[in-house]
C-alpha cells in the first residue's frame, strides 16, 4: 500500500512544528483531501489539535510504548482510507530516550520510510540557517530530509538570505512563515491548552494556520514529497477481538478535566466487546447506565478541583462503585482522597497537590500485585508528565529503576504511568472480562 506521507520535524523544540504540522493538515483538508493525523511520541495535547484540524482521531506513534514492530500497523490503521499522512515530530529530530534516538522523530521517519521536512527557526540567523540543516541533513544518512520550512522570517530580505543560502547547500525551501503573534496558541504549566477545552477559539486558530501555511507554503511541491515515500509493507493493526456477547458499558470520563486518550483505547474496549459511554465528571450527576467498568484516564483536574468537588452526587457514585476501575494520573488524582484541600473520590487512599517539579519521562515497570489491568512480575511501558504528588498508605502498585507508584487492588488500577493499550492489548481485555453487565451502582 503506497501512503503519501511527510514527517514535520525540527531541530529543537519551540521552532514551530505544531504550527506548520496542524496548519498543514487543515490546508491539505480544504483542497478536499482526506489528511490522517499523527503524532511522535506520547503527547495528548497536539493530537487534539490534529483532530479538529482533520476531522479524523489524532494518533501516536510511540516505539517504547507500543514497540518498534507495531509502529507502520499502527500507522497502516489510522492512515487507511487517506490519501496523505502529516506525522508531526517531538523535540528535535534526534532527540530520543536517553542518549539514544530511540523513538524520536528520526526513528519513526527510519519506521515509516517516511521523508522529512524540517522547521527552522530563522529568526537571528540567516546564511547560518544552511548550515544547521546541511548538519541534520547528514548526521543520519537513513534520514531523508526533503526540504525545509522557515519560521519566523522577518522580511523579503531576511527570506533572500535564508533561500539563498539553502539552494547554494542544495535544499529545497518549500515555505517561508513571517512572524505572527495573532497564531499563537495559550499554554500553562503542561503545555498548551487542551483543544477540548477551549473548542470554539480552537478551531478558530486551526482555521488560521491553514490560511497561515497556505499562502506561506508550496503546497504542491509538500504533496509531491509525500507521494515519495515508497510503500510500507505493513498489515494494518486490528483490535483484538474478545469473547464476551453481553456487551457490558465501559464508562470513559471525557469533558474539560479528562481530554488525554489514545483512539485505539476505545477501538480495543468495543473489540473486547464492550459498550463505551463518555461521561463527564464536571457536569454528569450519574455514570451511564449500566456502568460495569470505568476507565478515568489523564487531564487537568487540578485546574477544576473546585468543580469536581462540587460534583458531589457523582463522587459518591464513583466511590461506591464496585466494578473494576482503570485510572492513570489525572483519574488517580480524581480518586484520591483529596486533591489541593479538595474533597475527591477516596477510592485511592493518598492525598495529592501541585507541586512546582515537572516530573516527565518513560518508565520501565513492573507490577508488583494483581489488579484489574495487572499480573505480578508483568512489565509495562509506561510515561510520566505531570507536576503534582501523591502521598499514598501502603505499598505501590509498580516499580522501576529509580521509583515506584501506583494504587492496585482487586477492583483498582491507579498510577501516574500513561499507559498505550496498544503496546499491551492485555488490558482492555482483562478490563472487560473483569466488569458485570450491570453493576450494582448502590
Amino acid at each position: 500500500m503506497v501512503v503519501p506521507r511527510l514527517v514535520i520535524a525540527a531541530p529543537s523544540s519551540g521552532s514551530g512544528k505544531t504550527t506548520v504540522a496542524t496548519g498543514l493538515m487543515a490546508a491539505l483538508r480544504a483542497r478536499g483531501l482526506r489528511v490522517s493525523p499523527h503524532k511522535v511520541g506520547p503527547d495528548y495535547i497536539d493530537p487534539g489539535y490534529h483532530a479538529l484540524a482533520t476531522g479524523r482521531p489524532g494518533r501516536n506513534l510511540d516505539p517504547w510504548l507500543v514497540g518498534e514492530e507495531r509502529v507502520r500497523p499502527l500507522f497502516r490503521h489510522g492512515a487507511a482510507g487517506c490519501d496523505v499522512a502529516v506525522v508531526e515530530g517531538v523535540m528535535g529530530l534526534f532527540d530520543g530516550k536517553g542518549d539514544t534516538d530511540f523513538a524520536s522523530t528520526a526513528h519513526v521517519a527510519r519506521l515509516l520510510d517516511a521523508p522529512v521536512v524540517l522547521v527552522v527557526d530563522a529568526a537571528r540567523q540567516s546564511r547560518s540557517v544552511a548550515a544547521v540543516v546541511h548538519g541534520f541533513a547528514t548526521f543520519d544518512p537513513r534520514v531523508r530530509v526533503g526540504g525545509v520550512v522557515l519560521n519566523r522570517v522577518g522580511s523579503d530580505r531576511h527570506e533572500e538570505l535564508c533561500r539563498s543560502a539553502l539552494a547554494a547547500a542544495g535544499m529545497p525551501v518549500l515555505g517561508a512563515i513571517r512572524r505572527d503573534d495573532s497564531v499563537s496558541t495559550p499554554s500553562r504549566h503542561l503545555g498548551l491548552v487542551p483543544a477540548a477545552e477551549r473548542e470554539a477559539e480552537a478551531l478558530a486558530a486551526v482555521d488560521r494556520l491553514a490560511a497561515l501555511v497556505t499562502r506561506s507554503c508550496d503546497l504542491d511541491a509538500l504533496l509531491r514529497l509525500a507521494a515519495s515515500a515508497p510503500p510500507l509493507d505493513a498489515v494494518p493493526w486490528e483490535p483484538a477481538r474478545g469473547e464476551r456477547t453481553d456487551r457490558p458499558v465501559v464508562a470513559v470520563a471525557g469533558g474539560a478535566a479528562f481530554t488525554f486518550g489514545y483512539a485505539e483505547h476505545v477501538e480495543l474496549l468495543r473489540a473486547a466487546g464492550a459498550d463505551v459511554a463518555v461521561f463527564d465528571p464536571l457536569r454528569d450527576e450519574r455514570l451511564p447506565d449500566g456502568t460495569a467498568a470505568l476507565v478515568i484516564g489523564g487531564g487537568f483536574p487540578e485546574v477544576y478541583a473546585a468543580e469536581l468537588a462540587a460534583n458531589e452526587p457523582l463522587r459518591a457514585q464513583v466511590a461506591a462503585f464496585r466494578g473494576p476501575i482503570a485510572a492513570e494520573c489525572a483519574g488517580l488524582l480524581y480518586l484520591c482522597e483529596e486533591l489541593d484541600g479538595q474533597r475527591m473520590c477516596g477510592r485511592v487512599p493518598g492525598r495529592a497537590r501541585m507541586t512546582p517539579r515537572l516530573t516527565l519521562g518513560y518508565r520501565d515497570a513492573v507490577a508488583l500485585r494483581r489488579s484489574p489491568l495487572t499480573e505480578p512480575g508483568e512489565r509495562f511501558r509506561g510515561h510520566e508528565f505531570h507536576r503534582t504528588a501523591v502521598e499514598y498508605a501502603g505499598e505501590p502498585l509498580f516499580r522501576w529503576e529509580g521509583g515506584a507508584d501506583g494504587f492496585g487492588d482487586t477492583q483498582v488500577t491507579a498510577s501516574y504511568l500513561h499507559l498505550h493499550w496498544a503496546g499491551q492489548p492485555m488490558t482492555a481485555q482483562r478490563l472487560v472480562s473483569s466488569s458485570r453487565s450491570p453493576s450494582v451502582l448502590r
